[in-house]
């Protein structure tokens, strides 16, 4: 290997290493990390102290594709169709409705302000209106914005690049192709959004199908697997007439939402990658800038830039949501949320290879506009949300504590949830939160110490349950969350029993199927007052009813009687030969626990 080949992997990495700082210092002073990049970027270019000399537009618009790629697909595939679709149609109203709303409105301020054709201003307002998933995520990790709002902004990003993709490559086949027209852009939008959503849905299924039933040799294959797929969405999309970001994203929401082999090690692999490509877009789309270039737009860049902020995006975003459910105070927060990044840079060199006239100034501009806008917005982002009191407790992007690994192979899934203040659940033991039997809190974070809890432990305000529960029962635990915060929390205490029962008829029965021997609400009509017992290695538990009679309930039997009679059944049936450790075990517990009651009488 030479010399040249050594200094290249020597700048790469010393721009890598110099990125990773950059991103750690945007954590410190909470500003977008693009803007650092981009700086890098710029001190690394020819009017730098780098002096490296890049210029070539088309490598740039290339690698810049690959590099939304991984981003978006980074994007879908931590996030998965659980989260976004309950704010899926506030998404893609945002992504469509929104896009191209912002797209006119700035680019006929593009005009005005530069004296451009309207549809060289088009371009501008087009390149301009996509909202960066980059710059989003960036932002939303250190955010606590409601997560219903933060949804709707990650699954905007995600949906929208496409959409001011075409947007761009309509606007500039306008102005080379002699006889086009509205329709004809139109017509191309359709096509490519139609494709995009079939490819990517049909990809999605597939690819989960198989990635579930086929056994790789290695966990490390997964990843490569992931990668594989993300590619073959963006291509296959693309070579049919459809939106290949489009595709992308959708095939990672279905991956994020399925019970794939190694997720953990996917999902981590995939956010490096595109941690890795972020940096590496952010900085290459730096070094394409010439700072002086800028002095010559930034006066009339901020005015642009003015307009985009406070007008063309919050008009934009109360169109796209109209229909909605969200009031004021949020429409206002998604308005001013439109963060900019690489996306709009991107596309602005577009024109630049297409060889529109106005191209290079369309590039100074837009990238003095995403700078200036994000800088603004990004800085003001939470302190904005938590003025008009749109912030909660818990991060918008919640980081789950465990390592899950193969947790979900094998159907399981971990919930992350803290305890806000004036919850009602603290102050209460852990076994009053009423769990599902296929779920357990795992761990309580607390003052920053792991607690591994007991059923008796006491839960506190800004406790951070860490819930292990199977993939199924995750919406079942995420509603019952609802109830910890607002209470009730655990059964009404038992009214009193009477000292004789109402009837002491006993009865033993088989199981049917309309009844819930492990959560039983009623047995035979008569309602149920109190679990006494819950048994833990299968399902059964000991049940106080309504009448002062007891039950027993089993997968295959139902007892129910006074507590003598239900007590000398359960002892007699433990004495069985033959009969199974664990039931046996059971039957005692049962018949104990009914005899120590009589003792209490």
């Amino acid at each position: 290997m030479g010399h040249h080949d050594a200094e290249l992997i020597l700048i790469a990495g010393v721009l890598l290493a110099a990125g990773i700082i950059g991103a750690l210092l945007a954590d410190r002073v909470r500003i977008p990390g693009l803007l650092l990049f981009l700086a890098l970027g710029m001190l690394a270019g020819s009017e730098g102290v780098g002096g490296i000399d890049f210029t070539n537009e088309e490598l740039a618009r290339t690698l810049g594709t690959i590099a939304l790629v991984l981003i978006l697909f980074e994007g879908g595939i931590t996030s998965g169709w659980r989260e976004i679709r309950p704010v899926l149609g506030t998404a893609a109203s945002l992504a469509t409705v929104g896009t191209v709303a912002t797209a006119l409105l700035a680019g006929l301020a593009a005009k005005l302000i530069f004296g451009f054709t309207l549809l060289e201003g088009l371009i501008v307002g087009a390149a301009i209106a996509a909202t960066d998933s980059a710059a989003i995520f960036a932002v939303l990790r250190n955010s606590t914005l409601r997560k219903r709002l933060a949804r709707s902004l990650e699954g905007e990003s995600g949906m929208n690049d496409p959409v001011a993709l075409l947007l761009v490559i309509g606007f500039i086949e306008w102005i080379q192709q002699p006889g086009y027209e509205v329709g004809d852009m139109l017509g191309l939008l359709a096509l490519k959004l139609g494709v995009g959503i079939v490819v990517g849905l049909a990809l999605g299924k597939a690819a989960t199908w198989l990635l579930s039933r086929v056994e790789l040799p290695s966990d490390g294959l997964y990843p490569v697997a992931t990668v594989a797929i993300a590619g073959l969405a963006f291509g296959c999309s693309e070579l049919i007439g459809g939106s290949g970001l489009l595709a992308v994203y959708l095939t990672a929401l279905a991956l994020g939402n399925a019970n794939l082999p190694a997720k953990r090690i996917v999902v981590s692999f995939h956010e490096g990658v595109g941690w890795v490509s972020q940096i590496s877009l952010f900085i290459l789309l730096g070094l394409l800038v010439s700072p002086g270039s800028l002095g010559d737009v930034a006066l009339k860049g901020l005015a642009l830039s003015a307009v985009l902020i406070f007008l063309a995006r919050p008009v934009a975003t109360f169109l796209a949501t109209v229909l909605t459910q969200f009031d004021l105070r949020e429409r206002l927060m998604l308005g001013w949320a439109g963060l900019r990044g690489a996306t709009p840079i991107w596309l602005a060199t577009f024109p630049v290879v297409a060889g529109i006239r106005t191209g290079e100034e369309e590039f100074a501009i837009v990238f003095f506009v995403v700078v200036t806008s994000t800088l603004v917005q990004g800085a003001s982002f939470e302190p904005l949300a938590k003025r008009l009191g749109l912030t909660t407790d818990e991060p918008a992007l919640p980081q789950r504590l465990l390592e899950s690994g193969r947790i979900r192979q094998l159907g399981g899934d971990v919930i992350a949830f803290r305890l806000p203040p004036g919850a009602a659940a603290a102050g209460h033991p852990v076994r009053d939160l009423e769990l599902p039997r296929a779920a357990l809190v795992n761990v309580i974070v607390r003052d920053g110490h792991a607690i591994p809890p007991r059923g008796s432990t006491v839960l506190e305000e800004g406790d951070e349950l860490h819930v292990l529960v199977r993939s199924e029962l995750r919406h079942e635990v995420e509603e019952q969350t609802e109830a910890w915060i607002k209470g009730p929390i655990g059964k009404p205490p038992p009214p009193p029993l009477p000292r004789r029962a109402a009837s002491q008829v006993f009865t033993v029965r088989p199981t049917r199927a309309d009844d819930r021997p492990d959560k039983p609400e009623q047995v035979d009509g008569v309602a149920v007052v109190a679990i006494l017992r819950s048994r833990r290695d299968a399902v059964g538990v000991m049940a106080a009813l309504a009448d002062g009679r007891y039950a027993v309930t089993g997968e295959d039997l139902i007892a129910v009687g006074g507590r003598r009679a239900l007590a000398d059944w359960c002892e007699e049936r433990a004495e069985r030969e033959g009969l199974d450790g664990a039931e046996h075990a059971w039957l005692q517990e049962v018949t104990g626990a009914l005899i120590a009651r009589g003792r209490r009488r």
